[in-house]
């Protein structure tokens, strides 16, 4: 298993950046360039999801594990999930104890209301991807137990017409806030030079 560590003596907080499907920790190359001017400790595990085969709550348990090993179970972390990888940090923060610890939560496109491009994947085939359906059995859980989620920072950035996760406006937290990006593609999300500053600006916000 392969994660990506770079560590400093500065007082940012560590930031966890969780990849989503079909991607590794090198889709973050252009955030890392930019947070790496400010020393910002990262955390970039690579969770292997077999194409989306394996169940959410499992990767969030190895999510859980990684940070774990890399900063004990009391540092306050901050915590950016792209895609899928946003859904599995919610299961990190809210069934593993994540949201304790966790000061600033930002989801980037996640489909954390579902997204209809999965609704029609069979459960017994790609439980990771069923996972993502609407109205899947742990998008409900999650929405139900939301108030573990209060206490965070949260900030959803959503593209309005993706087509990945559909719609895309809905590809949203029930808490905290809002940004629409104005970027036409899911993965111009985390590689527009805009989509980026929004997202470093908040990351470093007080």
């Amino acid at each position: 298993m392969f994660t990506d560590v770079l560590s400093v003596s500065q007082p940012h907080r560590p930031l966890v950046l969780v990849h989503g499907l079909w991607d590794t920790p090198k889709l973050f190359g252009r955030l890392v360039k930019l947070l790496e001017q400010h020393q910002v400790p990262l955390l970039i595990p690579h969770l292997p999801h077999r194409l989306g085969v394996v169940p959410l709550s499992s990767l969030a348990k190895t999510l859980d594990a990684l940070i774990v090993e890399q900063w004990g179970s009391e540092m306050v972390v901050d915590v950016l999930g792209f895609s899928m990888g946003g859904v599995i940090s919610r299961v990190w923060l809210q069934h593993f104890g994540g949201a304790r610890r966790t000061h600033r939560f930002l989801s980037v496109g996640s489909p954390q209301q579902g997204t209809l491009t999965a609704q029609w994947i069979p459960n017994w085939l790609f439980a990771g991807l069923a996972d993502m359906k609407r109205g899947s059995p742990l998008l409900r859980k999650l929405n139900s137990e939301v108030a573990a989620l209060h206490g965070l920072d949260c900030t959803s950035f959503f593209c309005r017409w993706d087509l990945m996760v559909f719609p895309g406006w809905q590809a949203v937290l029930p808490v905290g806030k809002q940004q629409q990006v104005p970027v036409i593609t899911h993965q111009q999300l985390m590689t527009n030079p805009r989509a980026l500053e929004l997202m470093v600006s908040t990351l470093l916000g007080d």
